[in-house]
């Protein structure tokens, strides 16, 4: 829906230059990643865009490794960046500086991954369970998707229903219901572009991974090693809008994991901050009754930020960690260890996406020039945010 980027706020970064060439970045950080051999692989959410089918079958043939088709309809590039588009606003890189021909055909040709060769446990944001990270699918969206006319401009009456926030799945299938609502252009119908249900997009995660536990939610416990269990925590809304919530039922899961975990060290992770999520104060309240309680780390604002958090307990860190979506697109490293002098560090370190790959490479320049991406954000964070040794206060 690149359209919603010319309204302005909350429709920012609905287009990236760059987009076409991500399924390229998500492998080169699986190479960046092999190297540095780790023993798990978090994803933190948001690893598919619009909830499709097709979108999530691309991420997790990387994520395993294999063939990968990054095309969609028609073996050629159908959408707005095509050099025939008359529109200047977004980037053309047939025509617009930096010019890159050929880019749009080379992105689109099938590649082969090599995959993650340490076991990878997957989150879920609002992206991979909502259109557009904030609607639910319903049955006049996925025809939409899967058809033959793609909406480039809005009519006045959904424009003026974006302005005031009232895009939920019943307006939207009201609009709907006379046809697109705008201007659209012919493109090639793909039934692999449905938008998939949560229960399935959970289904498909966990059988790619072999984690993610069993239930409505993404709420499992796993180890690192010997004495590091992770908690992951489920934290997407199933109707509409990109804030986090926690159940009550998942507040006394978390309770009970923490007490499970015993003598391990623990690091929960979330898609969303726990301080930006409906029920986070009350997980936060439990994380900070535990001794044994590292870090909370996330997602979804993509961006790089550590602070501390001050407990009875002896505190922990709340860590927030760039996208490879956008600017600096890098993944984020941890190692634990004993301090000399008694107490825990948690080593922290950014991890850039292998050089070696062009169009990556490329995706990388693109995302440093998004006037709405990472970069004027500042999403790299400060010195403190991204390379760090955390100490932690702790004694067996």
């Amino acid at each position: 829906m690149e359209l919603l980027d010319r309204l302005g706020p909350p429709f920012t970064s609905a287009f990236r230059p760059h987009e076409a060439l991500l399924p390229h970045v998500l492998t080169a950080a699986v190479r960046s990643l092999n190297r540095l051999g780790p023993q798990a692989v978090v994803v933190t959410g948001d690893l598919i865009d619009n909830a499709q089918e097709n979108e999530l079958e691309q991420a997790t043939a990387i994520l395993r490794g294999g063939r990968v088709d990054p095309g969609s309809g028609a073996r050629r590039y159908e959408g707005v960046q095509a050099a025939s588009n008359p529109d200047p606003f977004l980037y053309r890189p047939a025509v617009d500086p930096p010019r890159v021909p050929g880019l749009l055909a080379e992105a689109q040709r099938p590649f082969t991954s090599p995959g993650l060769e340490a076991p990878w446990y997957p989150l879920v944001g609002n992206h991979d369970l909502l259109v557009q990270g904030n609607v639910a699918p319903s049955a006049a969206i996925g025809r939409v998707a899967i058809g033959g006319r793609k909406l480039v401009r809005l009519s006045e009456e959904a424009v003026e229903q974006a302005r005031d926030r009232r895009l939920d799945r019943r307006a939207i299938d009201a609009l709907l219901r006379g046809g697109l609502p705008g201007a659209s252009i012919r493109v090639t119908s793909d039934r692999r572009r449905r938008p998939l249900p949560a229960r399935e997009v959970l289904e498909r995660l966990r059988r790619a991974s072999g984690h993610g536990g069993s239930g409505r939610f993404l709420d499992y416990a796993f180890d690192i090693g010997p004495s590091l269990r992770g908690i992951a925590l489920d934290t997407v809304r199933r109707d509409q809008g990109a804030g986090g919530i926690l159940r009550p039922g998942q507040l006394g899961w978390l309770g009970r994991e923490l007490r499970a975990a015993g003598e391990r060290w623990v690091i929960v992770f979330s898609s969303t901050r726990l301080s930006d999520t409906e029920g986070g104060e009350t997980a936060l309240a439990l994380l900070d009754g535990s001794p044994r309680v590292v870090a909370a780390v996330a997602g979804d604002k993509h961006r790089n930020e550590i602070r501390p958090r001050r407990s009875p307990a002896g505190g922990y860190w709340l860590i927030g960690t760039a996208s490879l979506a956008d600017y600096p697109q890098q993944a984020r490293a941890f190692r634990l260890r004993r301090a000399g002098g008694g107490g825990l560090v948690l080593e922290t370190w950014m991890v850039d996406h292998d050089p070696s790959s062009r169009l990556a490479a490329t995706a990388r320049q693109l995302a440093h020039l998004d006037h709405q991406g990472g970069r004027p954000a500042h999403a790299a964070g400060r010195t403190g945010d991204r390379n760090v040794r955390l100490y932690l206060p702790r004694s067996e």
